[in-house]
């Protein structure tokens, strides 16, 4: 994708001043060009669906040069079109999530599980692991009441606000805990949501002596879920599994009488089918 007449010039050399500042050391495996890839993929957004190239090399931070070769040889793979000189990503680029979810079996392992627990308690069920300062849904089965709109497969949503990122904070070590507290910003989702470091690690702690986790209209209004932790064959915590309710139809302490044992026997049915049928691991990302 080199124009005519255009002379090759150095990664290095390209990089924004601000960009190479920002930069870690790496390995002398490290390749520059495949972040930057991911980079052009990931500045797109569901409030920006479409990018004009200097608005790509003003979000990665590249030149309008380097930007210009990365989407173009994105466009070329497919992962990326355009159309009057606005690019979009194409769903080819659904290929590099999906085969994370699939190559480990996971969902097929706890879907029926949530099925089960779905039709028992008449409730939204979910399993979702942590993947940095975020929870990631691997898989959700919802009940007859819609208890919380646009949750997938594949949305993210920030730990502090949920039971889900809760359970599995509490299962850190302390000073992963600490650096995650440290940099973490709080913000306000309702009225209820806990927005102070020291009242959030006081609740997060809880939940590690507890072994659950209960968030009432933090995410939400009017949503109260509770989590359970799931362990690999090693007893390390791998993901959490949840249900949701409306707040109206049951408190926060009617939920727990209602939903902790069946979530605890339901994680206990997950972590044995995980050891029988040899699921590979979904471990939580280091920070």
């Amino acid at each position: 994708m080199t124009e005519p007449g255009a002379v090759p010039v150095a990664e290095d050399a390209e990089s924004s001043p601000a960009e190479a500042q920002a930069v870690r050391p790496r390995g002398d495996y490290f390749v520059q060009s495949l972040e930057r890839g991911l980079a052009v993929i990931k500045a797109f957004s569901g409030e920006e669906p479409e990018l004009t190239l200097s608005d790509i090399a003003r979000r990665t931070g590249m030149t309008r040069a380097a930007a210009r070769r990365f989407v173009l040889t994105l466009v070329d793979l497919e992962y990326v079109g355009v159309v009057d000189r606005k690019f979009h990503l194409r769903p080819t680029v659904l290929e590099l999530g999906y085969t994370y979810l699939s190559l480990m079996s996971f969902p097929r392992v706890v879907t029926p599980h949530l099925a089960a627990l779905a039709e028992e308690l008449q409730e939204t069920t979910s399993v979702a692991v942590l993947d940095r300062d975020d929870i990631l849904y691997v898989s959700r089965v919802g009940a007859r009441r819609v208890v919380a709109s646009g949750l997938t497969v594949g949305t993210r949503l920030p730990a502090y606000l949920t039971s889900h990122g809760r359970v599995q904070l509490a299962a850190l070590p302390d000073e992963q805990l600490d650096d995650y507290l440290a940099r973490v910003t709080l913000e306000p989702r309702t009225a209820k949501t806990t927005t102070d470091p020291a009242r959030l690690r006081a609740k997060i702690m809880e939940a590690r002596v507890r072994g659950f986790a209960l968030v009432d209209q933090e995410l939400e209004e009017g949503v109260t879920s509770i989590a359970v932790p799931v362990r690999d064959g090693s007893g390390v915590v791998v993901a959490s599994v949840n249900v949701g309710t409306q707040s109206r139809r049951l408190s926060p302490a009617a939920l727990q009488r209602t939903a902790l044992e069946p979530l605890r026997a339901t994680s206990a049915r997950i972590e044995r089918d995980m050891v029988l049928l040899g699921v590979r691991r979904i471990a939580p990302s280091q920070f």
